[in-house]
């Protein structure tokens, strides 16, 4: 049976996203995300089989939360192993966001979904780095803070990711609203 790997995300809208492409360049060895890539992830939730799919995707409708109004925040980085993989942009107000991942991961883990047990850090990917074109962490630095732009999410989304030679393409699976 194939395995379906699985994530729920916010997805910015249009005028965020441009927003967002146009802060991307200027940094040597970056692989910058596409339009299509561009999300702030609630849940990473891995690899299920269909059922355990359907049951994600049911439990998730019961998810309740007034739309949110968002702003970008500052650039930072995550790294793996001392070495930066990750360049991006900070979704605010974090507890708004926060309060929303923990109803998700809730809803996840009542349907046998093993809760996450990373921080959580409401952000939008913008670049990935190979392990032989990793900057230092000040390469956050050189990307010019967004100028203050606020959007409204009213919904969220289950996506099902599919790797690629070219990278990670996604799909929406359900959307359900907010508000």
């Amino acid at each position: 049976m194939p395995l379906h790997r699985l994530f729920v995300a916010l997805r910015p809208p249009a005028v965020t996203r441009a927003l967002l492409a146009g802060l991307m360049g200027g940094v040597t060895g970056a692989r910058w995300q596409d339009d299509a890539q561009l999300h702030c992830t609630l849940r990473f939730v891995g690899e299920v089989d269909r059922h355990q799919a359907e049951d994600i995707a049911a439990a998730l409708g019961a998810v309740r939360s007034e739309a949110l109004a968002l702003s970008l925040g500052p650039a930072g980085t995550f790294d793996r192993k001392g070495r930066v993989d990750t360049l991006w942009i900070g979704v605010q107000p974090r507890a708004a966001v926060a309060a929303l991942h923990d109803r998700v991961d809730l809803a996840l883990r009542r349907v046998g979904v093993a809760p996450d047990d990373r921080a959580f850090v409401p952000h939008i990917t913008i670049a990935r780095f190979s392990r032989s074109d990793a900057p230092g962490p000040e390469v956050a630095s050189a990307i010019a803070p967004p100028v203050a732009h606020h959007f409204e999410v009213r919904h969220f989304e289950l996506f099902e990711s599919h790797l690629g030679a070219e990278g990670a393409i996604y799909e929406t699976v359900a959307r359900y609203p907010l508000g």
